[in-house]
């Protein structure tokens, strides 16, 4: 993908930060960023754009659709590339490192469990809070603070 022209195809001006942070997401490795990666990201490369900036800026390609937010436990938002396929997520509550995964099984039985209560899914999320089953957890350097578990709420049966 051409960065500038991009950019211009969903209303944006080519800013020196807008693209820094694009290309960020484009050439990471970790494909889920908040805000507050994206900054130490951009500081540790020598860039000088400020937080507030980053904080705009995603919104910004949130709005134009470059970008989804995610909503993980513990508050914590994070941001990736929109790359147009549906897809949901596993989250290790130790290091918060996050993995991507389709199952057509799953969504199979969503779409039963809507249409059996007379529902029709527009849009869903589906987020595993899970602990990696590595005892040493290979992500745990990327994440300084792990995330909370959660124990309001437990799971119901669908079956």
């Amino acid at each position: 993908m051409r960065q500038p022209e991009h950019l211009k195809i969903v209303g944006l001006k080519s800013t020196t930060p807008r693209l820094k942070i694009l290309s960020l997401f484009e050439s990471s490795q970790e494909h889920h960023l908040s805000a507050e990666d994206v900054y130490k990201l951009l500081m540790a490369s020598g860039d000088d754009v400020g937080l507030a900036t980053v904080y705009r800026v995603l919104t910004q390609f949130e709005q134009a659709g470059l970008l989804v937010r995610n909503y993980f436990e513990g508050g914590k938002s994070v941001f990736e590339l929109n790359q147009g396929k549906h897809h949901d997520h596993i989250v290790c509550m130790q290091c918060g490192h996050v993995e991507e995964f389709y199952d057509a099984t799953i969504e199979a039985r969503q779409e039963k469990v809507a249409i059996e209560r007379g529902f029709s899914i527009r849009d869903h999320s589906l987020y595993i809070y899970a602990d990696c089953t590595n005892k040493q957890c290979p992500h745990k350097d990327l994440r300084a603070d792990p995330m909370p578990t959660n124990k309001i709420g437990a799971a119901q049966s669908l079956d």
